[in-house]
């Protein structure tokens, strides 16, 4: 069986293709230049194309059984996904695992959860066999923070009070291959998420403890922080996360009644902690110098 994985050299796809190794899959990834699959391991083979060009993403899907579904948050995200899926239509594979998001049908009024809704709709409406992942914020996200946590001792992610239930990649990973290599997933969407709810107080309490100096919440003031976000991101997407910040601190964005469960059967153990992974985490960054 061999998959064809998109996104790959990223932060989930990235562990996708490790975790489908693992499992003794045969892997195609699916990157932008050759430069991009460098880092993959020596057995992955290797497709170059744009998720924008039918012709390079039909190359990159012949001779494939299964697809795993990730792009990128862009302008274009749904034109991106829809070429990928139709063109998996035309092959018949046999088994399309999307990467969706938690809550998708909740937040409409974020344009990259509308476009992940918008697929998970399209899914629904054909005989390709699929599975739908919804996870939720990412651990590792929080990864990029060394220098405001270490520097200016401030966390900086507007979660809110209410907390959002976030999931360690790694566990996204795992239920990527899972779904993708064992029976019994089709047709079926798994709330991927962690086994607390953590709000933006409990992180910078978190980090307070492992780094042995005081973590101030910068709490909720979204437009200074959109625009301290358009200095590094495009202004498409400050505001795209502007606007999902806002519907965490308004309706918080917390696993449901048997989500946990559910994703624990799944994986066959608990999904990781956030303390676990910020333990990890600060340790790596103690290890290089601080």
């Amino acid at each position: 069986m061999k998959i064809l994985v998109t996104g790959s050299t990223g932060t989930v796809g990235s562990e996708v293709v490790k975790e489908l190794r693992k499992r003794n899959a045969t892997v195609r990834a699916f990157v932008r230049s050759e430069g991009k699959g460098s880092d993959l391991p020596a057995e992955v083979e290797v497709a170059v194309g744009d998720l924008l060009d039918p012709v390079t993403v039909k190359k990159a899907l012949d001779g494939v059984d299964k697809l795993y579904l990730l792009n990128a948050v862009t302008p274009d995200e749904l034109t991106q996904g829809l070429i990928a899926y139709g063109l998996a239509k035309m092959f018949k594979l046999k088994q399309v695992v999307y990467h969706s998001v938690f809550e998708a049908d909740r937040f409409k009024d974020v344009p990259h959860f509308a476009s992940k809704l918008a697929i998970e709709s399209a899914l629904k409406q054909f005989d390709i066999p699929f599975t739908i992942l919804r996870p939720n914020y990412f651990f590792q996200n929080d990864i990029r923070l060394k220098e405001s946590l270490m520097g200016a001792g401030i966390y900086p992610i507007p979660l809110g009070r209410r907390g959002v239930s976030a999931v360690d990649v790694r566990d996204i990973a795992e239920a990527a291959a899972i779904a993708l290599t064992t029976d019994g997933h089709e047709g079926k969407t798994y709330n991927l998420v962690g086994p607390r709810v953590l709000s933006g107080p409990d992180a910078a309490s978190i980090w307070s403890g492992l780094l042995q100096k005081e973590i101030s919440y910068m709490g909720e003031a979204l437009d200074s922080w959109e625009e301290q976000m358009r200095k590094s991101t495009p202004a498409w997407m400050a505001f795209d996360l502007r606007v999902m910040f806002q519907g965490f601190l308004e309706h918080g964005f917390v696993a449901g009644y048997g989500d946990v469960k559910a994703l624990t059967e799944l994986l066959g153990h608990p999904p990781r902690g956030y303390e676990d992974f910020a333990k990890e985490t600060a340790l790596a960054w103690q290890n290089k110098g601080g």
